[in-house]
């Protein structure tokens, strides 16, 4: 079984509302959707600190992206004859692990041969390591990724646990969006439970000791409006 991003969003709301339905709340539909994405990582972090391994349903595929060939000058002190791409498009920011980017996969459009992702700073190096020195490396530069060596690699396959799921709908997945919102939300339901009793318990937990509107009116319920002022320079009749 899996949720949406709306339906979770739609039974925190109506947790907090005690299954009653208005439009004049003190809280939003779209803030707790910022909520949960805030939750999210955090606890995906969480877990990773404490287990050291992220399941499979946390992670999202962008695709086949678009390279484009660079100069090597820019890329961290390379000679100018080594061949160097970068993606068309900047990588969405990942989960922050420890000391590591969320990035789970990188390889040509088969799948088949991945590609190892490394600092930036080692990537001055590379042409003189003894030993693989002609395999490709992947690194990241201002968001961008890049592929040294890329041995005619025209597109790359990128998947990912990130910061924010929405995202991934900027990338094609077989001629449509890799993400939207009728789409299953990244998340095990565990953590979903986890996030609802989190925004319930802490976030959204003073909401419901304030006063909603149960006239329609747009006030909150026994507002008692200001009396009228009176005009300057009349008298009372």
């Amino acid at each position: 079984m899996s949720a949406t991003i709306k339906e979770i969003s739609y039974n925190i709301l109506n947790s907090l509302r005690g299954g009653r339905s208005n439009n004049n709340e003190h809280i939003s539909l779209k803030q707790v959707e910022f909520n949960i994405k805030h939750y999210r990582a955090m606890l995906i972090r969480r877990d990773f600190q404490r287990n050291g391994k992220i399941t499979r349903h946390f992670e999202q595929d962008l695709g086949c992206i678009p390279l484009t060939v660079v100069n090597a000058s820019m890329c961290c002190g390379l000679p100018l004859d080594c061949t160097v791409v970068r993606t068309t498009q900047k990588i969405p920011r990942t989960v922050r692990y420890n000391f590591m980017d969320a990035i789970t996969h990188i390889s040509d459009p088969t799948g088949l041969n991945t590609i190892p992702l490394i600092d930036s700073i080692a990537v001055q190096f590379l042409p003189f390591d003894r030993f693989t020195k002609n395999d490709r490396k992947a690194y990241m530069i201002e968001d961008y990724l890049y592929i040294y060596n890329p041995d005619g690699m025209d597109m790359v396959n990128v998947r990912g646990v990130l910061e924010n799921p929405e995202e991934a709908a900027n990338f094609d997945c077989d001629g449509s969006d890799c993400y939207d919102d009728t789409m299953a939300y990244p998340v095990s339901l565990d953590l979903v439970n986890a996030i609802t009793d989190g925004l319930l318990q802490g976030t959204f937990m003073l909401l419901p000791r304030t006063t909603s509107d149960t006239e329609d009116d747009t006030m909150q319920a026994g507002h008692v409006p200001a009396p009228k002022q009176q005009a300057r320079g009349k008298r009372p009749a």
